[in-house]
This record gives C-alpha cells, sequence and structure tokens, in this order.
C-alpha cells in the first residue's frame, strides 16, 4: 500500500493532521492537472490553476467526505471537480456573455471582442455528459486520462480491466465524443 493511499483512508477518518499531509503530498500533482486543464482555456481566463486546485479541494469535502480507496480514485474525484468548476465558471461566463446583468449601453461605447472558448468548454462537457449515459465506462476513461492524466495501465488498473480494453474505450471514446461536440455545434448553430 503506498504512503498515499495510506494518507487518503487515515485522512478519511476525523484525522485533521491527516488531511493536512494528504494536501500536501498531493498538491503538486493537482497543479499539474489544473495547469493542464488551464492551458486548454482561453488567454485571459480569471480562474488560475491554484485556485482551481484550492476549490476543487474544499470541492472534495472535508474530513467526513474522504472515502477514497486509493490513489486513482481520488485523482479521478479532483478531476470531476476540476472540470466541474471550469463547466461552472464557462456557464457563467457564458451567461453573462448572452445577457445576464445586462444594462443600456450606446453603441459607439461598445467593443467587439474574440470568440469566447467556454463555450466550446460547454460542448464538450454536453458531450461527456452524452457519452456517460451512452456508456459509462469509456465516460470514465477519458476522464481519467484527459482530466487526471493517467496513463492506460494505471487506468485499467483503477478500473480492474486488462490494457488493451482501456486502450479501445479511449479509442472509440475520443471518436464519438468528437461526433458528439459537431452534433451539439450543428444544433447550437441553428438555434441562433
Amino acid at each position: 500500500m503506498s504512503d498515499l493511499t495510506k494518507l487518503l483512508r487515515s485522512a478519511s477518518g476525523e484525522d485533521t493532521i491527516s488531511l493536512n499531509q494528504l494536501y500536501e503530498q498531493v498538491y503538486a500533482e493537482l497543479r499539474a492537472i489544473a495547469v493542464h486543464k488551464m492551458a486548454s482555456e482561453r488567454p485571459g481566463h480569471t480562474l488560475q490553476p491554484t485556485a482551481l486546485v484550492h476549490e476543487a479541494y474544499l470541492r472534495l469535502g472535508g474530513a467526513e467526505h474522504f472515502r477514497f480507496e486509493n490513489r486513482a480514485h481520488f485523482f479521478a474525484a479532483a478531476a470531476e471537480a476540476m472540470r466541474r468548476i471550469l463547466v461552472d465558471n464557462a456557464r457563467r461566463q457564458s451567461r453573462l456573455k448572452h445577457g445576464a446583468n445586462q444594462e443600456r449601453v450606446e453603441l459607439h461605447e461598445t467593443q467587439i471582442d474574440a470568440p469566447v472558448e467556454d463555450d466550446k468548454l460547454l460542448l464538450v462537457n454536453e458531450a461527456l455528459d452524452a457519452l456517460a449515459a451512452e456508456d459509462p465506462i469509456k465516460a470514465e476513461v477519458v476522464k481519467l486520462r484527459y482530466f487526471v492524466g493517467l496513463k492506460h495501465q494505471e487506468i485499467a488498473d483503477a478500473l480492474g480491466v486488462s490494457e488493451p480494453t482501456v486502450r479501445r474505450h479511449w479509442a472509440v471514446a475520443q471518436v464519438r465524443l468528437f461526433e458528439l461536440v459537431r452534433l451539439a455545434e450543428g444544433h447550437a448553430g441553428k438555434s441562433e
């Protein structure tokens, strides 16, 4: 049993010291995941990797909510928390972009900005949700691979399947997500 797994198990109780040690041990990895996720965000994004890590850790809950079996389970939950934070932020930005908090502005005062990538993130999120409804295992492979950055063998270990199965799921999921995003883009274009 790894040191991280031991910390995860002891942090699942009321042990605040273990929770603090756990945070110190996983912080660098969580920040690397956050940096990876933020690299695909639009320039000028207001959410920084450090804030994303802190928010994700808070969303995972206090000592009473820590019930993780192992490293892969913890990082899968952290990746899902980060994904939800980014999606919530994209929704908030999209809502603002599409008329929330409206105020009258004279035409000469307006400035046209470049397209925002938050809409794309929302489309990918919807596609991932649709994939999860179709095939939860493939969706989980995508989350562990894309959001956590686990290798195929690590995903296989976490899900209890073979590495070739993970590779097949990953290949099929990529194609299906691409199809779902294109379909959603087509629907979004028709509604405008």
